[in-house]
C-alpha cells in the first residue's frame, strides 16, 4: 500500500500536535498580586507584566524533559529600576540606576515527574548586578532583566537551558526607561 505525500504530512503534523501535549506542563499562579512590592501602577501594564512573567515560565518549561510538570506560584515581584513618582501617569518612567533597584522575585515551585514530586521549594531570585550582564533579550523588552534572572534560576535549579527563540517581547506603551 502506497501512502501519499500529503497523508504523510498530515500524519506528521498530527503526531507533532499530539506530542505537544506530552511536553512539560507549566502552571503559573500569582499569590496576592495587589500586595507585590513593585509592579506597574496602571492595571493594564500590571496585567501585561504578570502575563509576560507567566508566558516566560511557560516558554522555559518547554525545555524540561518529557513527563515533567512544573507549578510556579509567584508570591512577590520587584521589577528592575524604580518608577519616578514625579512622572507617574500616562507616561510612567522607570529609572535604572544599578544601585538598590535590582530585580527580585519570590516564588514557590513544585516539579513532578509522572505525578511524583521530584523537587520543590521556595526561591528568592535577585540580580544585584543586572546592568552589568550581557542580555539576550531586546532592549525594547520591559522584562529583559527579570527574564535573564529567571533563566539563570531555571538553569541552576532544573539543569536545563532554554531552547529555541526567546519568549515574546513585552513592551509597555508608552514607556520611557532612563539610566542614570
Amino acid at each position: 500500500m502506497r501512502i501519499s505525500r500529503m497523508t504523510k504530512t498530515w500524519v506528521a503534523a498530527l503526531a507533532l500536535a499530539a506530542g505537544g501535549s506530552a511536553w512539560a506542563g507549566v502552571q503559573v499562579t500569582f499569590d496576592k498580586p495587589d500586595d507585590y512590592s513593585d509592579v506597574p501602577f496602571s492595571s493594564r501594564d500590571r496585567e501585561q507584566v504578570l502575563a509576560g512573567l507567566a508566558n516566560h515560565f511557560t516558554w522555559l518549561g518547554k525545555s524540561l524533559p518529557h513527563g515533567q510538570d512544573l507549578r510556579i506560584e509567584i508570591t512577590d515581584v520587584d521589577l528592575a529600576g524604580r518608577e519616578d513618582p514625579a512622572r507617574r501617569g500616562a507616561f510612567d518612567v522607570r529609572v535604572l540606576t544599578g544601585r538598590a533597584d535590582w530585580p527580585r522575585l519570590r516564588l514557590r515551585y513544585t516539579l513532578e515527574q509522572d505525578g511524583k514530586v521530584i523537587a520543590s521549594g521556595n526561591a528568592y531570585l535577585s540580580d544585584m548586578s543586572y546592568l552589568q550582564h550581557i542580555n539576550r533579550y531586546s532592549s525594547n523588552d520591559a522584562l529583559r532583566y527579570e527574564k535573564r534572572m529567571i533563566d539563570e534560576w531555571f538553569k541552576n535549579t532544573f539543569g536545563v537551558k532554554p531552547q529555541g527563540r526567546s519568549s515574546p517581547v513585552i513592551t509597555l506603551q508608552p514607556r520611557d526607561v532612563q539610566r542614570r
